[in-house]
């Protein structure tokens, strides 16, 4: 491969990001480095943490302008300078969003395609889904059997696992999504116990008819109103979880912030706890997850619906489909059209 095509940030963006925010464009590729390889990209990873990127500060490493911007992505070694890593290997990493990369062997891994098909590895077994949604259930959360568990984003590429690992764990699982198409996925496909479409119902209402009792654990990927709705109705001893929030996207955050929650005073006043977390700061909890979904995934007790787009020129419209709701499941993009 002599040639690799990029989207790079053309400014940075005003609110949700558009077609003018960036470019597509082509380079030559040089030799490849010693430590290096040369890696043909199959599939990338769209992320809520990609539109914090665009920012000018950033918990994570912000993309400078004309820079390519930051992704996860898989694909296979077509060239390699590095000792023991071949042609033809499977590899994962930040790859950044372009059809070639070409990193230094330290900051990719090998991932096995017989284990789980190349996709899965940015999905159920991929770090910013499955493994985020394993931690957040499991260490953060701590479900327990017959408590309610409550997730929004819930059609999600995150909310749809967490969901299913809750589930697993004997919880009575309730999802919050949008659309009637989202709702019978959910309850028919993966299993939910039941399904608050905040498109068409009144959450606040259906979240006190379907959970009586209050909630014990709320997985939160939205924050905003959702957020504080759940709050209101939390029971003694609670665990929130925060994962993302991904309705205060749209905007820069060390400008403008985000909203907080009116009601954190439900906390105190039921003994409850909110917690955030990054999986990315608990490496050690990261085969631990993979060896978990990567069974439940080969017994069909958890599965995953991929929605793929085409063509790094479809880049800026991909990414927002995470905040229209446009996809269900995991969205990925194939740097390469069809």
């Amino acid at each position: 491969m002599t040639t690799n095509r990029k989207v790079v940030l053309a400014r940075r963006p005003d609110g949700l990001p558009t077609a003018a925010d960036f470019r597509v464009e082509e380079e030559t590729l040089g030799a490849v480095p010693d430590g290096h390889v040369r890696v043909a990209v199959e599939l990338l990873s769209i992320d809520a943490f990609i539109r914090t990127v665009l920012q000018e500060s950033s918990y994570h490493p912000s993309v400078p302008i004309g820079g390519v911007v930051s992704a996860f992505g898989v694909g296979r070694i077509v060239e390699s300078h590095a000792p023991d890593w071949r042609e033809g290997d499977a590899v994962r990493g930040r790859l950044l969003a372009q059809t070639v990369a070409t990193p230094s062997v330290k900051v990719i891994e090998k991932i096995d395609t017989d284990r789980a098909p190349l996709s899965a590895w940015l999905g159920v077994l991929g770090l910013t889904s499955g493994v985020t949604a394993y931690v957040g259930v499991r260490d953060v959360g701590a479900v327990k059997p017959g408590e309610t568990f409550v997730v929004s984003g819930a059609a999600g590429g995150v909310g749809s696992i967490a969901g299913q690992i809750a589930r697993i764990d004997g919880a009575r699982v309730i999802g919050i999504a949008g659309g009637a198409h989202k709702k019978a996925y959910l309850e028919d496909d993966l299993g939910f116990d039941a399904v608050i479409d905040y498109k068409n119902e009144d959450v606040a209402a259906r979240l006190r008819e379907l959970a009586p009792d209050g909630v014990d654990v709320f997985f939160d990927n939205v924050g905003g109103e959702i957020l504080d709705v759940v709050l209101d109705q939390i029971r003694i001893g609670a665990r929130i979880v925060i994962c993302g929030a991904i309705s205060q996207y749209d905007g820069d955050f060390a400008q403008q912030g985000v909203r907080g929650p009116s009601l954190y005073l439900r906390l105190a006043e039921r003994n409850a706890r909110m917690e955030g977390f990054a999986v990315n700061e608990l490496p050690d909890r990261v085969g631990e997850a993979e060896t978990a979904l990567a069974g439940w995934l080969a017994s069909g007790e958890i599965q995953q619906r991929e929605h793929v787009e085409h063509g790094l020129d479809r880049f800026a419209e991909t990414l927002s489909l995470l905040f229209s709701g446009g996809h269900m499941g995991k969205l990925l993009l194939a740097p390469a059209a069809r």
